[in-house]
């Protein structure tokens, strides 16, 4: 008779609301073993009889061939006497106090059930909220854990008979798939127009006139096909919608949101679509397709009928694919006569729409999540409401992500596309709340983050929650958005902070609520340089556990200094324990502070009269200025005088304003309405086949004048980088007419350049030979694409940027760890 075993074991990862369980329950009856599986607040428990041979190969199989949404973070097993179980069953969930497990994120529809959107004998045909349980809301719906359905906001919504055999069946694909409805028993979707509201407030809820189901969607199509605005409810909150090639909707729709140059994201049917419009990379193509479903920035090609005006003075577009069903039922056509005669639809269907998706907002505001606060806060911006009535618990926008070439060495991380880099400059929906393991044990605690994209994070273990992008924080809803955000991630991760992590800058929103938190709760509060915490962040994505210092170049637009100047263009030699200093690009004044930020105008003549070089006339920042007043010397004399006097002009070491700086004097934009915008249109104009390069001067100075924080890495000199060859050397192209896409490549190559020869200086003093590039600098990808290559050309290791953005979305992880290892050193 065979010898008979026992495993108990525990699972841990993403394994709940992803088709798990039925997956154990599935590998358990083909090999015919015995036992249970259920969820935990910690993760997913299994006991289970069988010979030995057979439970080594179950755990193997739950290895192997995990279900598509899956991801096994460590399994423990315990081997005991046989139980006794005569079947295989799923039993009730149980909460365990304390434990916490990963969330999925949302999840794109899948093809299973994209066929059945559009096969008129499904019982779901054209149903806006078909899912299963490999795809459909997630994160975006879930109140607490264990993620059973009573714990989602589709708890309001009891099954029907079908739905309910679905959900109970281990053998179905919708076993437990805690959004699964139909239209007898699920969400509605209708129309209503501005200023009108709808009888729809439940699930049970009277259909009003108004246009609901299918004609609520076609009604929306001809809204859009006429060159209407609609706001649509989405997955994570509401979107602004018109017709991408109208050019009156796109003129409209910028004038009501207030976003007068900044890009709007176009959604269009299919990959076939998008390549009439823009060149797509097969890796691009893999993005664009995956679960995630980001906007994915592509290069536009010309002829193109989508209006120019959707993304002015760039040569790329953010796209991305539908990842609702409704998304696709507005993108394509509705063949009501198949349904009539029960035969088949065209499949796939043909597009009719490309559509404008920009967050349902005002510029600067949260994104809309309710059907309430749509109504309140879109009515002047939205010509009607495609609404529906599932609520959305967690607002969520897009997620922003561009593909170049590897740039990173092969570490424990690898890239989710062979041979490519991806380069995140927004982290949300598809991918928050996944985790990012760290590469050290972490306390529990709490990041704030920064002013501007903020997103925080959440640590325990060796796990870090990075939130969904909350925004700039800048006004009282998004401060709202954040504490909502911080009190819901702390109830689903069970995580008690026991220190907060803050950025040192003493006026940012984030920072005050850190602090004051932190002194009403009696808890360590630790402030982070902005800049170690974009090294120490990067250091973080790419697994290194900070038992070695590394070069860290941090370039951006602004960050607190430990001297109370403006950083931004910064070498360190930096580890979790600390940074120095050791060369940074030379400061300048920055007339009018902030203000000035969205001038570059300003920004140009302050450097140059900061480097001695005279503002002569037929320069397009000195033309600019004269232009501005009848009296044409009146800003000019304005703006010397504050010079002189030193008036409101803090001084500022940033990459980013030297951008801003050499794209004004070029000519390319003397004032911005959006962050980084002259700089964005300067790469955009870049020539890739010119070599040619503008110089930048090395400056000795003694080390204790720009010291950082205390670490344990050994000091070293600091130097400045000086730009005044560079501008003389700009100046004199202008002189000499020479075209703006040499000009631009001349100044992205400089920099490279410039980064080279300060990495071997280090180098050459220290030995070190790791550079860690962040910052938002770095999502030029014309800059990281050369600088990376000078760099492995030297035989420097280098670490970008993979799993969060290099801009400050990502700078609440880089907090998080510093804090981490602060904590433990002290005690």
């Amino acid at each position: 008779m065979p010898t008979l075993s026992s495993s108990r074991i525990h699972i841990t990862g993403i394994v709940q609301g992803v088709g798990f369980r039925p997956f154990v329950y599935s590998v358990a009856i083909r090999m015919g073993l015995a036992g249970w599986v259920r969820n935990t607040s910690a993760g997913v428990d299994i006991e289970i009889d069988g010979e030995p041979a057979a439970l080594d190969e179950f755990v193997a199989a739950l290895r192997n061939e995990l279900p598509p949404l899956a991801r096994i973070d460590s399994i423990d097993e315990e081997r005991r006497d046989p139980q006794g179980f005569l079947t295989f069953e799923i039993i009730h969930s149980e909460p365990i106090e304390g434990a916490f497990i990963p969330i999925s994120p949302d999840v794109s529809i899948c093809p299973d059930c994209l066929k059945e959107l559009f096969d008129p004998v499904d019982r779901r045909y054209r149903y806006p909220f078909i899912n299963c349980t490999n795809c459909g809301p997630r994160f975006t719906i879930i109140t607490d854990i264990p993620y059973d359905r009573p714990n989602t906001t589709m708890a309001s919504f009891p099954l029907c008979p079908e739905c309910s055999a679905e959900y109970n069946d281990p053998l179905d694909r919708r076993f437990h798939a805690q959004p699964v409805a139909c239209p007898t028993c699920g969400p509605k979707v209708w129309l209503e127009m501005s200023g009108q509201r709808s009888a729809i407030s439940g699930q049970q809820s009277a259909v009003s006139s108004q246009p609901t189901g299918d004609e609520a969607i076609l009604e929306t199509q001809r809204l859009l096909a006429s060159g209407r605005i609609v706001a649509v409810k989405g997955l994570g909150g509401f979107h602004l919608a018109c017709d991408a090639t109208n050019p009156a909707a796109v003129s409209e729709l910028r004038r009501r949101k207030l976003r007068v140059d900044k890009p709007f994201a176009v959604m269009m049917l299919d990959v076939a679509t998008i390549a009439k419009h823009c060149f797509i990379s097969e890796a691009e193509r893999e993005l664009l397709e995956s679960r995630q479903r980001p906007i994915v920035i592509l290069r536009r090609r010309r002829g193109s009928a989508i209006n120019p005006e959707v993304a002015p003075g760039q040569d790329t577009i953010g796209v991305m694919l539908p990842y609702t069903p409704l998304h696709y039922l507005l993108l394509t056509t509705n063949d009501r006569q198949a349904k009539k005669q029960n035969t088949p639809a065209p499949y796939p269907p043909s597009p009719v729409l490309i559509m404008i998706m920009t967050s349902g907002n005002l510029s600067e505001e949260p994104i809309a999540p309710d059907n309430e606060e749509a109504r309140q806060r879109l009515s002047r911006l939205a010509d009607g409401f495609l609404m529906h009535n599932r609520p959305i618990r967690t607002r969520c926008d897009d997620s922003v992500v561009r593909v170049i070439s590897d740039q990173s060495p092969v570490t424990s991380h690898q890239s989710l596309i062979t041979d490519h880099c991806l380069l995140m400059t927004r982290r949300s929906r598809g991918y928050a709340p996944d985790s990012v393991h760290l590469p050290i044990e972490s306390v529990p605690l709490l990041a704030a983050g920064s002013e501007l994209k903020n997103t925080f994070c959440l640590t325990r273990g060796r796990y870090a929650f990075l939130s969904h992008h909350i925004g700039d924080m800048e006004n009282y809803e998004t401060l709202r958005a954040f504490e909502d955000g911080v009190g819901h991630f702390e109830r689903l991760f069970h995580i008690k902070p026991e220190a907060i992590a803050y950025d040192l800058h003493p006026n940012y929103l984030a920072t005050r609520y850190a602090v004051e938190r932190a002194e009403r709760e009696k808890l360590p509060a630790i402030g982070v340089q902005h800049h170690h915490a974009h090294i120490a962040a990067c250091m973080a994505d790419n697994g290194l556990d900070g038992s070695r210092p590394v070069i860290g170049v941090s370039f951006d637009g602004t960050g607190y200094g430990s001297d109370g100047a403006i950083w931004g263009g910064e070498f360190l030699i930096a580890d979790y324990s600390g940074f120095q200093r050791t060369v940074h690009l030379a400061y300048t004044p920055l007339p009018g502070g902030d203000a000035s930020t969205r001038e570059p105008w300003r920004i140009a003549l302050a450097w140059l009269y900061q480097r001695g070089i005279e503002w002569g006339s037929g320069l397009p920042p000195v033309e600019y200025a004269k232009r501005l007043t009848k009296r044409p010397t009146y800003h000019l004399d304005l703006l010397h005088n504050q010079l002189r006097a030193r008036i409101n002009t803090p001084l500022t070491s940033s990459m980013g304003r030297l951008f801003d700086a050499a794209a004004a004097l070029a000519g390319i934009r003397q004032t911005v309405n959006y962050e980084a915008q002259a700089a964005i249109e300067f790469e955009a104009l870049c020539d890739q086949s010119e070599n040619g390069a503008y110089n930048f001067q090395f400056d000795e100075v003694e080390p204790s004048a720009v010291s950082g924080q205390q670490s344990a890495v050994s000091s070293q000199r600091s130097a400045i980088v000086s730009p005044t060859p560079m501008f003389s050397e700009l100046l004199a192209d202008l002189r000499a007419k020479t075209p703006l896409p040499i000009i631009s490549a001349r100044f992205h190559n400089g920099v490279a350049e410039m980064v080279r020869r300060v990495a071997l200086a280090i180098r050459n003093d220290t030995g070190l030979a790791e550079v860690a590039l962040s910052g938002g600098v770095w999502q030029n990808t014309t800059l990281l694409t050369k600088t990376v290559q000078l760099l492995r050309s030297n035989d420097f290791t280098v670490y970008t940027h993979r799993q969060i953005p290099p801009n400050d979305g990502g700078l609440a992880l880089g907090q998080a760890i510093v804090a981490s290892y602060r904590l433990k050193v002290e005690g």
